[in-house]
């Protein structure tokens, strides 16, 4: 999770469909309240099809 000025973006793994899958969910945060949402989602290639050995999130 990483927060700036009155944006929030949080990066996550999990599944969806029973795949391996990247979330990243941008939020605007205004009065306290979320008051716009973008989000991507994208399924993690097999570790055999990857460009780099740094991951899907570059660490």
């Amino acid at each position: 999770m990483l927060g700036e000025g009155n944006f929030v973006l949080t990066v996550s793994e999990g599944t969806f469909g029973g795949a391996p899958t990247a979330f990243y969910d941008l939020f605007r945060v205004e009065n306290g309240k979320i008051a716009e949402h973008w989000d991507v989602i994208e399924t993690i290639p097999a570790l055999a099809d990857w460009k780099n050995q740094n991951g899907k999130f570059g660490f």
